[in-house]
């Protein structure tokens, strides 16, 4: 999903945005509710850092330099530290320092915010700091969902569970992969039509057959943009001894299965970083996918919850899962060996509500991605 350089730069800001997260736990955000001195610039002379008087022009309020510099303030009077937040980078700054710190990285020389009558203030100098170093921010990045690729179970020759039933007098045989099949194309459909930017791809789109290895090629192989993603989502159905199981059910990778995401360049350097990136990578993966599930399983219930079972959310080292190097999940639609269910398999509309199903948790799950700009762990 994200290597190398994309890949660094994603979680190296997530890493910190930890960081000030942990420094703003008790910042409240400024709502215009603290003394009325925050609310403007105010008219006062104070003693600036090298004994010389400051006019009321040199000083400018927390509140008036976000308003100028089109920011979002959060400040805790109290311990006397604060934040400017613009487009998603932090700007972090102490009236006991003389500096202000980017996203907990950089640090810029400044002058000491001053406080007068128990308010803070800052002079000309600390407005044109913080205002020159968001002007001269590169354009943020957004990370964003490139591909989605659905990957119909089965095909061809190998036709996947198996059930032969008598349905009005006649007998008819429920096939694994034509049910897979006819709901991995209309998810398609509705994809395709939802997100025309997106690369919306399916593994096979006719009866053929495809190798476990030649899936995951295809997700693995998939060309993307710099800062995007590609989710791989499989479709299955299920069979069982027991003829009275029955229901959907989303599978995800295992969080302890250990595999490797990003290869080594051999470098001397790389030993000791790659280790660190593959594992940080291997949580993200983990997190995205155990939300696509949960996301799918709650977009399945509202269409179809009142006519199967919601048998839950699971994880499993399925080979498709683990050998496609991108968030993943695997769909078991319902059992073709339980009679009841299988009339519902047997019907078109109703792979339809399954596939209205999985497209409301993907949608759902690509709008919480990139609202978040990635940090699907939430804020």
């Amino acid at each position: 999903m994200f290597i190398n350089k994309t890949v660094s730069s994603r979680f190296f800001k997530k890493s910190a945005f930890a960081v000030l997260a942990i420094m703003c736990a008790a910042l409240p955000l400024y709502a215009g509710t603290q003394t009325a001195a925050l609310s403007e610039s105010t008219p006062v002379t104070a003693a600036a850092p090298d004994g010389k008087k400051l006019s009321s022009s040199a000083l400018m309020s927390f509140p008036e330099i976000a308003k100028q510099t089109n920011s979002v303030l959060y400040w805790d009077a109290l311990a006397g530290n604060g934040i400017f937040e613009k487009n998603g980078r932090f700007l972090s700054f102490s009236a006991h320092n003389s500096f202000v710190m980017l996203d907990c990285l950089e640090i810029t020389p400044c002058s000491l915010p001053i406080k007068q009558g128990g308010t803070y203030y800052a002079s000309r100098d600390f407005f044109d700091t913080v205002k020159n170093i968001f002007d001269t921010l590169p354009p943020e990045v957004h990370f964003r969902i490139g591909a989605i690729l659905i990957d119909p179970g089965h095909g061809g020759q190998d036709p996947g569970a198996v059930a032969d039933y008598t349905v009005n007098g006649k007998k008819q045989t429920l096939r694994e992969k034509d049910v897979v099949l006819f709901t991995a194309k209309d998810l398609y459909n509705r994809l395709k039509e939802k997100y025309p930017d997106k690369k919306i791809m399916l593994t096979r789109s006719t009866d053929v057959f495809l190798t476990l290895n030649q899936r995951t090629d295809i997700a693995n192989t998939v060309k993307l943009a710099e800062h995007e993603a590609i989710l791989y989502v499989s479709l299955h159905a299920n069979s069982a001894f027991y003829t009275k199981a029955k229901g959907f059910e989303v599978w995800y990778l295992s969080p302890g299965y250990r595999r490797t995401l990003i290869k080594s360049t051999g470098s001397d350097k790389d030993k000791d970083v790659r280790p660190i990136l593959n594992s940080m990578m291997e949580e993200e993966f983990t997190t995205e996918s155990i939300l696509i599930a949960k996301y799918i399983q709650n977009g399945i219930k509202a269409q179809v919850g009142h006519l199967t079972t919601d048998r839950g959310l699971k994880e499993e080292e399925w080979f498709v899962v683990r050998n496609a190097n991108m968030p993943s999940v695997l769909v078991e639609l319902g059992f073709v060996t339980n009679e009841e269910e299988a009339m519902l398999l047997f019907d078109k509309d109703y792979l339809r509500k399954l596939s209205v199903g999985i497209y409301n948790g993907l949608t759902a799950f690509v709008t919480h991605f990139e609202e978040s700009r990635g940090f699907t762990g939430g804020r």
